[in-house]
């Protein structure tokens, strides 16, 4: 009878042992797994649980050898006690009983606690994050022994231990691959929108300023009612003004200054006390810096300069915005003006269209790093201005020069590779 309370007590305490290793092994994989944005906002609500599972993850050295501990001791304290059975209730077969243990550790707890971990790692986390911080206590003799003994270990690979939570931090490509990944979470709009953003810290005023050649203004040596039609027709409140070109500016008229400066031109062409100062920015300025310059100097408009002060373009906070949250409905219009897509996917337009605009539109991805332009593509790539029509091949894209116009392309034909 005592044999059989004997007997009874061994397989109790193994099947103690074994839930308690399925605890350390379920453990290390939801807390090494836990995402801990998510455990940052639980414990905002708060979430005593969320916050003690962050506490625990700061110190992932602590952490790990708190597990690895108790779930070495639980098995190889199962090993002894199966090892016991065997000698003294199966005819000494340790073998067999070290083959049945390891297949039910493996199953039971190894791999079924850390896949319910990894498949709700927060979840485990968070439940198993008490009973982990009071064996931290208590295992903290033998931690600080063990620590000691691999941090110089890790040292001889220049590993530091502390170097695990620098770790959390993501980088912008990990973002917008996180934004990918994200599926429904996020609609599909947002996660443009969320992705231009992040594109933005790449980009400075020069990769997306109207050029000079383009810009739409005022030359007070044209006739008044050149410059009258111009303020009736433009869709912009703010106009630079200038004489015969665009470097010899005066100042930035507000459309609704627009009557007084009418009838100043008409009568005696003085117009100096209408304008506005203008507002002058770097080609080379970041253009998440230049968004919060012109909201800190309540600005909406910049002509752009190069290095040395030559006006090179001009600038509009909408055109950040639209950088944002992409091109609206008349600037897809005009586009499609612009690209004109033919049956077999080519596309025509002008030398001077932006890589950038064509890339957005059609989702290409048309080297752009030193160039803006087409033209300044193909100048860049053959090293001479193109004389006659040719072709040349960058990268997967087929350029066909249809037209060339005063020592620039007019006209091109642009063929993406089939994959």
């Amino acid at each position: 009878m005592q044999e059989e309370y004997s007997i009874y007590f061994l397989f109790g305490v193994l099947f103690g042992l074994l839930i308690l290793s399925g605890f350390f092994s379920g453990s290390e994989t939801g807390m090494m797994a836990a995402n801990k944005i998510k455990l940052k906002n639980l414990s905002k609500k708060p979430h005593r649980g969320a916050k003690r599972a962050l506490k625990l993850l700061h110190k992932p050295d602590l952490l790990l050898s708190t597990i690895l501990i108790g779930n070495n001791f639980a098995n190889i304290l199962a090993s002894a006690i199966v090892t016991i059975i065997m000698i003294n209730y199966f005819g000494g077969n340790v073998l067999l009983g070290s083959v049945l243990l390891t297949l039910v550790i493996l199953i039971f707890s190894e791999i079924t606690p850390k896949t319910m971990a990894a498949i709700k790692p927060e979840s485990f986390a968070i439940k198993s994050s008490l009973l982990l911080k009071v064996l931290l206590f208590v295992f903290k003799p033998l931690i600080s022994i063990t620590n000691l003994l691999s941090s110089g270990v890790l040292k001889l690979f220049k590993l530091n231990a502390k170097d695990a939570n620098d770790n959390d931090n993501l980088n912008t490509q990990e973002l917008k691959t996180l934004l990918d990944e994200s599926g429904d979470l996020i609609p599909k709009q947002y996660r443009g929108m969320l992705s231009s953003i992040l594109g933005m810290e790449e980009l400075v005023v020069e990769d997306i300023m109207t050029p000079t050649s383009e810009i739409i203004g005022l030359d007070l040596n044209d006739s008044y009612e050149s410059n009258k039609k111009i303020i009736e027709s433009t869709e912009y409140t703010r106009l630079p003004v200038f004489k015969d070109e665009i470097d010899n500016e005066i100042g930035t008229l507000h459309l609704k200054d627009s009557h007084a400066f009418l009838d100043e031109l008409e009568i005696n062409n003085n117009v100096d006390n209408i304008l506005r100062t203008t507002y002058f920015v770097s080609q080379s300025t970041a253009l998440m810096k230049q968004l919060r310059e012109f909201q800190l100097n309540g600005k909406s408009m910049a002509l752009v300069v190069d290095e040395y002060g030559e006006i090179q373009g001009l600038i509009t906070i909408e055109d950040i915005f639209k950088e944002i949250a992409g091109k609206f409905g008349s600037d897809r219009v005009e586009l499609e003006k612009e690209f004109t897509i033919l049956k077999d996917g080519s596309v025509i337009t002008d030398g001077n269209s932006k890589i950038r605009d064509l890339n957005n539109f059609l989702d290409w991805s048309i080297p752009e790093e030193n160039s803006k332009t087409i033209n300044g593509l193909i100048t860049e790539y053959l090293d001479l201005i193109p004389q006659s029509n040719l072709c040349v091949q960058i990268d997967s894209y087929k350029f066909e020069v249809i037209r060339i116009d005063d020592n620039s392309i007019d006209r091109i034909k642009i063929i993406k590779d089939k994959i």
